[in-house]
């Protein structure tokens, strides 16, 4: 498969765009594991979530 004479573009290209978007990628699992553990901090300190009250526990 011939590029012509922009074939290094074009691969530099493709390659950046993989960088990017596996950088997006490992940021999002991170920032996953990041929410999910402040998210059982916030349990175990005994901070409740508003959305698992029921209608009828509210005032």
């Amino acid at each position: 498969m011939s590029l012509g004479p922009y074939a290094s573009f074009i691969v530099t290209s493709y390659v950046a765009a993989g960088i990017v978007v596996a950088l997006l990628i490992g940021w999002v699992i991170i920032d996953y594991r990041n929410q999910t553990e402040r998210l059982r901090q916030l349990e175990r300190s005994g901070v409740t979530r508003r959305s698992s009250r029921r209608a009828v526990d509210t005032p």
